[in-house]
């Protein structure tokens, strides 16, 4: 297929016109950094390099974050809030998977955290390797704490075992607990509640028993108030929206009542495909500390309990 043809069928999205000024302007390469023209024929294997902005990261590379634990088969990242496990939709952007196999190539991800939840993010150096792992998140289900800001005074303590389905929300993408839906069950623990300048703030500890999409934070809106910062869980729709269509702004931000959301996997305790346990912890991050130490420095306007519905 000629290379002007395949970047039209790979990027559906983007007008051909674009993409052809982008093949001219010299902004796809091969792996050597030639400039390819719009006529050459894209063959299986080959490389290609694409720095046409808006299709391409226009910001610079974020370093590879931090190991937390490495062997020959296993490498354990402390993701940061922020960076994607895996680039999605229809334009790139820098994330985990792209970054780590720089330096291990064909490392991948046994599973994923949301873009805005930090911590302990776990991936098999060989497809062995990821397929023993994947086995085991899976069906064993790993010990996986998480740590969670909950705006407001979070009461409810023990077992939450409640199913979670796509819901009703005019968010396509939004979960709901839904009678009859996919078993889900989170014991969560409210630790502290802490109170400065008007805002309210409880530190909830969560251990999964079943890894369901966006588990906690279903969960944790559908019994209490949400997590601090979350923008589509506990709070009115318009608030994903609007980040979603036209960004993250201040509005934004004062609504869902922090940058992100403030949800941390804490702690991992696995089976090592090698033979043996290991389990790994990232310390709090230092946005989430901050927060806890001082909630009046958070933006909390325009939010009221109505808005979880």
């Amino acid at each position: 297929m000629r290379l002007d043809r395949f970047l039209a069928a790979r990027f559906p999205d983007w007008s051909r016109s674009k993409l052809a000024r982008g093949i001219k302007n010299g902004e796809v390469c091969n792996a050597s950094g030639k400039r390819l023209r719009a006529s050459l024929t894209v063959r299986e294997g080959m490389v290609l390099a694409v720095s046409i902005p808006g299709l391409a990261p226009t910001t610079p590379q974020p370093p590879l974050p931090p190991v937390l634990f490495e062997d020959d088969d296993v490498v354990v990242l402390n993701k940061p809030a922020g960076l994607s496990c895996h680039p999605a939709g229809g334009n790139f952007e820098w994330a985990v998977i792209g970054l780590a196999r720089e330096r291990w190539p064909g490392i991948d991800l046994v599973h994923r955290l949301d873009r805005d939840t930090s911590g302990v993010l776990v991936l098999a150096k060989h497809i062995e390797a990821n397929r023993l792992l994947k086995h085991q998140f899976k069906h064993a289900h790993p010990d996986k704490s998480y740590v969670a800001l909950v705006r407001g005074d979070y009461a409810v303590s023990g077992l939450i075992d409640a199913p979670i389905d796509y819901g009703t929300s005019v968010i396509r993408i939004k979960m709901a607990v839904v009678p009859g839906g996919p078993e889900a069950q989170t014991t969560v623990t409210p630790r502290e509640v802490r109170t400065a300048g008007g805002v309210t703030l409880t530190w909830v500890d969560c251990e999964l028993h079943t890894g369901r999409t966006h588990q906690i934070r279903v969960h944790l809106a559908h019994t209490g108030l949400g997590i601090v910062g979350d923008r589509m869980y506990g709070v009115p729709p318009e608030v994903f929206l609007t980040a979603w269509e036209h960004g993250v702004d201040a509005n934004v931000v004062r609504t869902a009542g922090a940058p992100r959301q403030a949800l941390h996997a804490h702690r991992l305790a696995f089976d090592l495909p090698s033979g043996g346990r290991t389990e790994v912890v990232a310390p709090i991050p230092q946005d989430m500390a901050r927060w806890w130490a001082d909630p009046s420095v958070l933006p909390m306007d325009g939010w009221s309990p109505d808005a979880q519905t």
